[in-house]
């Protein structure tokens, strides 16, 4: 199977007023198809940084990225990126938070508005269509923010701490609720994240990076009971605790 997305040999450099800063040096990894890959390391390392160069939003200094075999220069439709916050319009409905990437890029087809329909009712949303995001939970509007992102049919998310802003009970059962759309829809995800329980979790394999400048210290390959067990049940089987203490002595958070 050919890689979706490949990092060859990323760094990134940006000047400070105390300098020039090196981000990340020389990332190396590739992404399989329906592959779900989640990036961890100390805070601060350029984990952010490296998901806005995989999207097209930041250049790199050095190395290259592709996409489906395109060599990435701009942000591309194929690419749907999802942030820490929902940032849903306050003076929109959600149906029209959820279908404003189709009017951005101006393909809200009768076809493409049905797709829409189809994961609001799916996933629970439906009948909240004509609220406004102050009516919803904070799950709710993180699964409204995931349909936005699905609606345009990209084939890879990237996920920055897209849970983080949720409390620790809500955050768990979406991370169940968004695993589950995810893997039905069968999307390619790479996920940033600093909870070490979550990337266990969720992935398929996870990537540990070094503190600033960033380099790939370790990737473990994430095999559990079998690829259905949901991220709730993931945490109470015992070889979650064996990945948690590995990746743990990793991360130098104490440096």
């Amino acid at each position: 199977m050919e890689d979706i997305v490949n990092v060859q040999n990323v760094s990134l450099k940006y000047q400070s007023p105390n300098g020039e800063i090196e981000a990340i040096s020389n990332i190396d990894f590739a992404v399989k198809p329906a592959e779900f890959v989640s990036i961890v390391g100390p805070s601060g390392c350029g984990k952010s940084t490296l998901l806005s160069v995989i999207a097209g939003l930041l250049p790199p200094t050095a190395g290259k990225v592709y996409v489906n075999g395109e060599l990435v220069t701009k942000t591309s439709p194929m690419v749907g990126y999802m942030l820490q916050k929902d940032h849903l319009f306050s003076w929109r409905t959600i149906w029209q938070n959820v279908t404003l990437g189709l009017e951005v890029q101006k393909c809200k087809t009768k076809e493409n508005t049905d797709y829409v329909k189809d994961l609001l009712r799916t996933y629970g949303l439906y009948e909240f269509k004509d609220k406004y995001p102050a009516q919803l939970s904070g799950g709710m509007r993180q699964r409204a923010a995931l349909i936005r992102t699905l609606a345009t049919r990209p084939e890879i998310l990237l996920l920055d701490e897209a849970f983080s802003a949720l409390d620790y009970q809500t955050r768990l059962a979406v991370s169940d609720d968004i695993y589950r759309i995810i893997r039905k829809e069968k999307k390619t995800v790479i996920m940033v994240t600093h909870d070490i329980s979550e990337s266990i979790s969720m992935s398929d394999r996870v990537i540990v990076l070094s503190g600033r400048p960033a380099v790939i210290r370790n990737t473990h390959e994430i095999s559990f009971a079998g690829p259905d067990v949901p991220p709730l049940a993931r945490r109470e089987l015992p070889e979650f605790r064996g990945y948690f203490n590995a990746i743990w002595k990793e991360l130098d958070i104490h440096v």
